[in-house]
């Protein structure tokens, strides 16, 4: 509802200041990005509701549950790190994880480590564009961050179960 009240406050104030032809042309953006992303959300939606009919409640939990410690984190970090694909794959998968028995600590390293060091984007952007030296070098670099900050997750205390 928030977002549905900026759009339309935006489109109000692009109407006030260029008309209605510039609302048309936003509208008509607005189409075709959502044309873009459709098929990705839709893959990443069915690849999360498939797996959540096949990895059934609990069966994570040794994996990447709470009683896991330092190697639960070291296995969402390195899951996150080769998860393919852009956000509409990645959020869905952290909800199957979290109801697989995945904690959040768990679910801060796997997103973290998909965000900084996903092997798609270092191979596709990093390494053609920076070199392989400099990508080396990030990589050794961050590849703990996702760890720590799952480690620094599980010890907030926050009150925290993942949707239904």
């Amino acid at each position: 509802m928030v977002i549905a009240a900026i759009g339309a406050a935006a489109a109000a104030a692009l109407w006030q200041k260029r008309g209605s032809g510039a609302v048309f042309e936003a509208l008509t953006h607005a189409w075709d990005l959502f044309l873009f992303i459709a098929p990705s959300l839709l893959a990443g939606l069915l690849l999360a509701g498939a797996l959540r009919q096949l990895i059934s409640p609990g069966a994570l939990a040794r994996w990447m549950g709470a009683d896991s410690g330092w190697f639960g984190l070291v296995v969402a970090t390195l899951a996150g790190a080769l998860t393919p694909g852009g956000p509409m794959a990645a959020f869905p998968l952290v909800l199957v994880l979290a109801g697989a028995g995945a904690d959040r600590g768990a679910l801060v390293a796997y997103i973290l480590s998909w965000g900084l060091n996903g092997f798609q984007r270092l191979l596709i952007y990093e390494v053609p564009l920076l070199g392989p030296e400099f990508t080396i070098m990030r990589v050794l670099v961050t590849a703990w961050m996702p760890i720590i900050a799952g480690w620094g997750a599980r010890r907030i205390p926050i009150a925290w179960e993942p949707t239904r």
